[in-house]
């Protein structure tokens, strides 16, 4: 008998390389952190990245985004590697899409459109999924044009005759009209969920926030002692999860919130609105950061852009710098020591740094290791209960 042919079943890995402009002012180490977060949402996504284009402009070419000669460059590449997606870090006008597809003759993603397809593979429950769908169409609204050039014509035959539509405005009022349906879905959505809010009675609402991939579902499942889903990937939260919490006697409500990230698309910020509602209607947030990564300052900055979009930034908030575990101190050059001489920071060092100085009040933990925990979960209650004596003031019950 022949050898029995097998086959691999396994889903193949789409390679992409991805694009990036650094203008004037823009420092090597942002152009770095800001292509490798592209990366992460790459491999998130299913991903995996060959090669990384990189071309210094004042701004993006209206027409190619990097000019012609290098995305000539990147087209030799992609054509020798057999690449299957071009990724570029910034949303592209519809027609730097079309000229950059007709160029490369692969499929081009922008930093919204890959973000929104992470966004379709994580939502879960009817409001999430709504929410993907209603941003993806506004998305895709102004780049119809692209699809359907091969088909812009009058439609012709029996019951056609007369003016017609084009197939594109026929789209483009489908799109419309699914989108206005999707809205109102929505709207019952908001409304379904006031209700559930108001029926939780008198508890005091916390609320995780913070950029993605900092730990909060990882804080969210040490409090609540539930299994609430984590990963070391962005956007592993999509839905907002609520759970009860109880600190010695005092419950309140906390709730882990989808995370934020820079250049988040305008239209899913305002679709996902009604999921922040619990952000909005928190009574404390609890911002938490990845003391670990690099440029958390410039995290801490995006969550607070986002929060003031909100109109949640003069709430009470916590900050908490989780995972010190992993923190590793800047380059030793930066402050005229040694290499050797850098130790690791202990609990005391970040207690005196310019982080608790200027983000009081603020708390140092390890969520994985269970540093300093008892300190945090301390906070968190000497902050409800000082909001819930406040509130309810002949509640004694608790206390």
């Amino acid at each position: 008998m022949g050898k029995q042919k097998t086959y691999d079943t396994a889903l193949k890995q789409e390679r992409a390389v991805l694009v990036g402009v650094i203008t004037p002012g823009e420092k090597p180490e942002q152009t770095k952190e800001y292509l490798d977060e592209l990366a992460f949402l790459v491999d998130t996504a299913g991903g995996v990245v060959e090669k990384v284009f990189t071309q210094k402009m004042l701004r993006p070419d209206r027409a190619t985004f990097v000019g012609t000669g290098k995305l000539e460059d990147i087209r030799a590449y992609v054509k020798a590697e057999e690449i299957d997606m071009v990724v570029f870090d910034d949303e592209l006008l519809p027609s730097q899409l079309r000229n950059i597809e007709r160029e490369l003759q692969v499929k081009i993603l922008d930093r919204s459109n890959l973000i929104l397809d992470i966004f379709a593979g994580r939502a879960q429950t009817a409001q999430a999924k709504t929410q993907v769908e209603l941003a993806q169409l506004q998305y895709l609204l102004p780049r119809l044009t692209r699809m359907w050039t091969h088909l812009e014509r009058q439609k012709g035959g029996i019951g056609m005759r007369g003016p017609g539509e084009t197939q594109i405005e026929s789209d483009r009022r489908m799109i419309l009209e699914k989108i206005s349906l999707l809205k109102e879905r929505l709207k019952l959505i908001d409304r379904q969920n006031e209700t559930q809010r108001k029926n939780r009675g008198q508890l005091i609402r916390v609320a995780l926030v913070g950029y993605t991939n900092v730990g909060k579902s990882t804080i969210m499942n040490m409090l609540s002692k539930s299994e609430v889903f984590a990963e070391n990937k962005l956007f592993a939260t999509l839905d907002t999860t609520v759970r009860k919490v109880v600190i010695e006697n005092l419950p309140f409500l906390l709730s882990d919130t989808v995370g934020f990230i820079r250049k988040l698309p305008h239209h899913l910020v305002e679709c996902f609105k009604s999921t922040l509602d619990e952000v909005r209607e928190a009574d404390i947030l609890v911002h938490v950061v990845d003391v670990s990564h690099p440029n958390f300052e410039d995290q801490i900055h995006t969550v607070n852009e986002t929060l003031n979009d909100l109109g949640a930034r003069d709430k009470d908030t916590i900050m908490i710098f989780n995972k010190i575990d992993a923190y590793v101190t800047p380059a030793a050059d930066e402050f005229n020591v040694e290499e050797e001489q850098a130790a690791p920071l202990t609990l005391a060092d970040f207690k005196k740094s310019w982080m608790a100085h200027h983000n009081a009040p603020a708390i140092f933990i390890s969520a994985t290791q269970k540093e300093n925990i008892e300190e945090f979960k301390q906070l968190l209650y000497d902050k409800v209960k000082d909001i819930h004596t406040t509130r309810y003031p002949y509640d004694k019950l608790l206390y």
